[in-house]
């Protein structure tokens, strides 16, 4: 993969996969003096009209971590959320919409069933998206141990 990334989405929906994530972008972002987006998609439920006013406050919140953590790592980034009925396509979209060169996702260890399972989201855009994706997927006893409490 190339060093060369300038545009780096990085698609985040809190917590310590998305954290990490967003660390990683920056790394690969630091040598380039690229620029992350960190996006947070609030997925619209279908009864409710798309523009329906839905509290931001938890994007909000997590973009300001976003923020903070951009700040730590020394990296230039800016952040947004928008509302969209599934996130996978608003990603896809938005990562087109800015020329981003990179998607970089963070999910969560989750088990469907009795079996690790991607998700949707990171499914939809590793087959969609138009640039290189990473999928950084926390830790599984992390995972375990912070279900637990």
């Amino acid at each position: 993969m190339s060093n060369n990334r300038k545009n780096i989405l990085v698609a985040i929906r809190g917590g310590i996969a998305g954290e990490e994530a967003f660390r990683l972008a920056c790394g690969i972002a630091k040598g380039t003096k690229g620029k992350i987006y960190a996006l947070y998609v609030i997925e619209v439920k279908q009864e409710l009209p798309l523009d329906a006013e839905i509290d931001p406050a938890k994007g909000e919140e997590i973009l300001r971590r976003m923020e903070a953590l951009g700040k730590e790592e020394k990296c230039h980034m800016e952040g947004e959320y928008l509302q969209a009925r599934r996130a996978g396509p608003a990603i896809v979209q938005e990562a087109i919409n800015r020329a981003s060169e990179l998607v970089v996702l963070g999910i969560p260890y989750q088990r469907n069933h009795g079996q690790f399972s991607l998700g949707e989201t990171a499914i939809y855009v590793m087959k969609n998206a138009q640039c290189p994706v990473i999928l950084w997927r926390e830790q599984a006893s992390v995972a375990a141990t912070i279900r637990e409490h």
